[in-house]
């Protein structure tokens, strides 16, 4: 069996490289073994998840690292924290309401509204994940029968953003639209369209959802352990893909 400090380690030497199954190992091992979840995510010494994202970021700084290092090293994190999160947010609050989160019809990404995921469950919301390319119709269907008070999706494609406003029609059309609160987010989403569309609210990543998901549901900010060290979590990922969003920018408008 592997010991404290050889699991700490393990995480931030092969976080770096991005080995997301030998990552998912390690944190299954440390859960094993009985270590908290914020060790894992802190670490100890320099070890740990969190500092590795910390040193890929540097990496990429210093030109060591391209778009691709940081995509797997922030995947294979993401990895360890689908194990951690649950852990996590029961650190945290009782459930405060149920959300409905979902990447549009023709889109795949799923890495920010993963992180969204992440977020939401440690402040207490219970979150059900529809995943990518999801139809209007499992929306409704969903929304139907889980009665969430919110509703978030996420587009990643310019091409795909009008999605939103189809599943807005598709709510509407099944007497639904009052019923939810619906949240917008994804790279190319603006606060400006997200009105334009009729949404009720627009979060640009990860660590403000939480905020606009308590205020669309009138609930006031509190904060707890739970939701703190995945905040910090989350925050290191979204530094991390917004860097990936801004080179992939930049190569587009050259």
């Amino acid at each position: 069996m592997l010991s404290r400090e050889e699991i700490l380690k393990g995480l931030y030497e092969h976080t770096i490289p991005g080995h997301a199954a030998q990552v998912k190992e390690l944190t299954q091992a440390g859960i094993d073994l009985g270590l908290d979840p914020k060790e894992m995510l802190y670490g100890v010494n320099g070890m740990g998840l969190i500092p590795a994202l910390r040193e890929v970021g540097a990496r990429f700084e210093r030109g060591e690292f391209f778009v691709p290092e940081m995509l797997i090293a922030a995947r294979a994190m993401q990895g360890a924290m689908t194990l951690l999160r649950p852990l996590l947010a029961k650190q945290g609050t009782k459930p405060i309401g149920t959300v409905v989160m979902l990447t549009v019809k023709g889109d795949m990404h799923d890495i920010g509204k993963n992180l969204c995921d992440m977020m939401l469950e440690g402040a207490g919301f219970r979150v059900i994940d529809l995943g990518v390319n999801v139809p209007p119709e499992k929306l409704v269907a969903a929304v139907q029968e889980h009665n969430p008070q919110l509703v978030g999706f996420s587009a990643f494609l310019t091409t795909t953003m009008p999605m939103f406003k189809v599943n807005l029609q598709a709510l509407a059309q099944a007497g639904l639209r009052d019923k939810v609160k619906v949240m917008v987010g994804g790279a190319p989403v603006t606060e400006e369209y997200a009105r334009k569309v009729g949404a009720d609210g627009y979060a640009p990543d990860a660590s403000s959802t939480v905020r606009k998901a308590k205020e669309l549901s009138g609930i006031s900010e509190e904060s707890n352990e739970g939701n703190k060290a995945l905040a910090d979590a989350v925050a290191i990922l979204d530094e991390t893909m917004r860097k990936v969003g801004e080179v992939e920018a930049a190569d587009k408008n050259p």
